[in-house]
C-alpha cells in the first residue's frame, strides 16, 4: 500500500492533486487492515500523512506491519511460558 502512496508522484504535477483522492482510501484501508484502536489511530495518521505535503515518504503501512508482527511473536514467546 505504501508504494500506491510513493505512485502518485510517478506523473510530475499529479503528486499533490492525487494525494487527495488518495489520503481518505488509504486511511480507510489501513482502518480495515488493522483493525481496533491500532487501526483507527493508525488510520488518522494515514490520512495525515497521506494528505500532509512533503510526508509521503513515510511508509505507515510497513511500520504498522512490523508493529504487528513483533508483538504477534513477544505474546506468543510470553504465552508460551
Amino acid at each position: 500500500m505504501d508504494m500506491i502512496g510513493y505512485a502518485t508522484y510517478a506523473i510530475p504535477g499529479l503528486g499533490e492533486f492525487a494525494d487527495i483522492i488518495w489520503a481518505p482510501v488509504s486511511g480507510f484501508i489501513f482502518y480495515k487492515t488493522f483493525g481496533g484502536w491500532k487501526g483507527t489511530f493508525g488510520g488518522i495518521f494515514n490520512f495525515a500523512e497521506e494528505l500532509l505535503p512533503g510526508t509521503d515518504f513515510i511508509p505507515s503501512f510497513t511500520i504498522m506491519w512490523i508493529v504487528q508482527y513483533i508483538t504477534k511473536k513477544k505474546n506468543a514467546v510470553i504465552s508460551s511460558s
